[in-house]
């Protein structure tokens, strides 16, 4: 098994609490299903956010989807003046037997836009 990190992004509709922990539940869970993860492989998880979402912490919709033993942190994005707007990211540390190729990294939404390269 290698430890491995795999990235993603969502765009979200809103500064609101349902709308921020909407768009990061199905971020985490495409995550997971398109890497054949649970959250048993699942070493940590860094989320920021964009400065212009402040009504809830990402990490929360980890937790409503089970993560409870999973070490969870949350950071603000730089505010560069022509960033994306409400754009939440994750980077989550995992143990897997996959090479790094054959992972796949997740971009959602507007997010789409940030890594055209990899974006399914």
């Amino acid at each position: 098994m290698a430890v491995r990190a795999i990235r993603g992004a969502v765009q979200v509709d809103a500064d609101e609490r349902e709308a921020i922990l909407e768009a990061t539940a199905e971020l985490v869970t495409e995550v997971l299903q398109r890497n054949e993860l649970t959250g048993d492989d699942v070493i940590s998880v860094l989320f920021t956010a964009t400065p212009d979402l402040t009504a809830e912490f990402p990490a929360l919709a980890a937790r409503k989807l089970g993560f409870t033993d999973v070490p969870l942190m949350c950071a603000a994005e730089i505010g560069v003046p022509h960033a994306l707007p409400r754009v939440v990211r994750i980077m989550a540390h995992i143990e897997t037997a996959k090479p790094r190729a054959d992972l796949h990294h997740v971009y959602l939404r507007g997010a789409q836009a940030l890594r055209l390269d990899i974006a399914q």
